[in-house]
């Protein structure tokens, strides 16, 4: 087979999807022998540790990085070379998650054994609160997406304040960059240390940035009721967590004190250049995944509904992951369950001069590993979609 069918074989496969050529931090390689980038089906199994990104994953027994593992498993330029899970080392992938008992993936070994020489760039899924004093020991030259809550508040005295210890590394603080892609794309690309937002931020954030920075809304009195997957919650085994504590029923938890509360106001103060202060309930809901929040806000002076929804649609039309939907139709959980999709739209209250934000992710997805890939992309230069197009699953 000469390089002209192969290469138009693996592009009928699909890999320059949509979205590259539009999208606008675009860099598409070629191989080495001039051909056209190859679909990773194309690859032979022999090449397939031969990407040009080796890629560490701290914490890798967790929801979030066995997400970061499927999501790679078709990322023509990232490969994984290295894996830690403390309580599992020396056990495969395999073993902690049989779903991914097909991939060939290195052997997991504790944070303290991690050899960082064949690694260029880190995903770290470590529990709050651990990952400072270990972001603070990797090698300087290594690419870094945090996806705790570590570096996500540049107030180190809130941090202490909300998570109830001293923030152990305030010089990586300084450097951080807060990696709300969307919005911060531009300082996310000269980063090297990304805080990855927190899901319930990434789902109210997305559309009440840009209709403050509008002045379409007031600061006071924004409302926010938002629900959650049980996944949410991690993997660790918690009583609260049991299927007969869950199912059938609904749980608010955090109330007046959750700990996404600071960033979310951290954001929308930014946004504002202002300090907004907002209320905020979380819920469990008895299912896997998904994510809703459902926002209320009032309308400033003069503003019509027709206003937020051109704003939020001017803001995000040429954006891959982020759609705002046709007029009043209601965003569902099921419409991006397993992909990086955030799905928006805007309706009128029955209160005068008040409008109701209906904001939908996978908390796992765009409320986690999605957006953290999304985000690592960006920081090599590669186009952000890549290995990214999983489209949602339904029913």
């Amino acid at each position: 087979m000469n390089t002209a069918t192969f290469s138009s074989i693996c592009f009928n496969q699909g890999f320059l999807r949509k979205g590259e050529v539009k999208n606008r931090n675009q860099r598409v390689k070629p191989n080495v022998g001039g051909a056209s980038v190859l679909s990773t089906k194309c690859m032979q199994s022999s090449e397939k540790n031969k990407k040009e990104v080796r890629i560490g994953l701290l914490g890798a027994s967790g929801y979030t990085g066995a997400e970061i593992v499927r999501l790679l498993t078709n990322h023509p330029y990232f490969g994984i070379t290295l894996m830690t899970a403390d309580r599992k080392a020396g056990q495969s992938m395999g073993s902690v998650f049989t779903h991914l008992a097909t991939q060939d993936l290195p052997t997991l070994v504790s944070v303290k054994d991690a050899d960082f020489s064949h690694v260029d760039a880190v995903f770290c899924c470590l529990p709050h609160g651990t990952t400072q004093e270990i972001i603070k020991g990797l090698p300087r030259h290594l690419k870094i997406v945090d996806l705790s809550a570590d570096f996500r508040l540049r107030d180190i005295a809130e941090y202490e304040e909300w998570y109830g210890q001293p923030h152990s590394a305030p010089d990586l603080q300084k450097e951080a960059v807060y990696g709300l892609t969307e919005i911060l794309r531009e300082e996310v690309k000269n980063a090297r240390l990304v805080a990855n937002p927190g899901c319930y931020p990434t789902s109210i954030q997305l559309p009440l940035v840009p209709l403050i920075k509008a002045k379409l809304i007031k600061h006071g009195n924004i409302i926010i009721d938002a629900k959650s997957g049980v996944s949410g919650a991690g993997r660790g085994a918690k009583e609260a967590n049991l299927y007969s504590e869950i199912a059938e029923g609904i749980y608010s938890y955090g109330v007046t004190r959750h700990r996404h509360a600071p960033e979310i106001e951290q954001g929308l103060s930014d946004a504002a250049q202002s300090r907004i202060t907002v209320s905020f309930t979380p819920h469990l809901m008895p299912m896997i995944r998904g994510m809703q929040s459902t926002i209320y806000v009032d309308m400033s002076q003069g503003v019509m509904i027709e206003d937020l929804y051109q704003q939020l649609r001017k803001c995000y039309e040429g954006e891959e992951f982020v759609k705002l939907l046709d007029k009043g139709v209601v965003p569902r959980t099921h419409n991006v369950r397993g992909s990086n999709y955030c799905l928006m739209n805007v309706f009128p209250d029955r209160i005068p001069g008040r409008a109701i934000i209906i904001s939908v992710i996978d908390n796992l997805v765009k409320g986690a590993s999605g957006q953290a890939l999304q985000n690592l992309n960006i920081m090599l230069g590669y186009p952000e979609n890549t290995g990214l197009l999983y489209q949602p699953l339904f029913p």
